[in-house]
Order: structure tokens, then sequence, then C-alpha cells
């Protein structure tokens, strides 16, 4: 949500939440719903492979908490909070 707030539901294999980028913690796991940043950096983002169904893992952010780090299809992308908050993810509770 725009907001960021994470709201959970029941979908095919169980129990997901849906949040935004920039509220997945460090280590965790989740898969792209839909990016709704504009412009260039959203043509940098699917140039980069951040695209529908891609799983990404938040590697940590750094010190000051802004830009933080995602494992996206084998590379390490530093993503900053006002962008990460325009993407829409899926993730799956441990």
């Amino acid at each position: 949500t725009s907001n960021g707030e994470v709201l959970a539901g029941c979908y095919g294999e169980g129990l997901y939440l849906l949040g935004n980028l920039s509220r997945l913690a460090p280590g965790q796991r989740a898969r792209i719903l839909s990016i709704r940043v504009d412009g260039a950096m959203r043509r940098r983002l699917l140039d980069l492979g951040l695209i529908e169904d891609t799983e990404v893992m938040c590697l940590g952010r750094s010190p000051l908490g802004d830009p933080s780090a995602y494992l996206i299809r084998g590379a390490v992308i530093a993503i900053r909070a006002r962008d990460s908050r325009q993407i829409l993810i899926n993730i799956k509770p441990a």
C-alpha cells in the first residue's frame, strides 16, 4: 500500500502479506506484484529485471537507513526508500 501498511490475506498456497518493498526486513524475501514508479526510474528498474513475479531479498540498509540493498536476479541493487515505497510486494511468511 502507498502509506507503508501491510495487508494479510489467503491465496493459493496459503497466507501471504502485501506491502511495499521498503517494509522488507534484511534477510526477508518477497515477489514483486507491481511497480508504481514513473519515468526514467521505472525504466531503470525494469531494465535491472525488477518485473512482476521477480523474487527479491533485502540484504540490508545503509548506516543512515537509506538506501537499502536488494538482491535482484543475482545482482545487488541499492534502491532509495522513496522509490521502494512505490513497489508493491507479496511477502511469504516464514
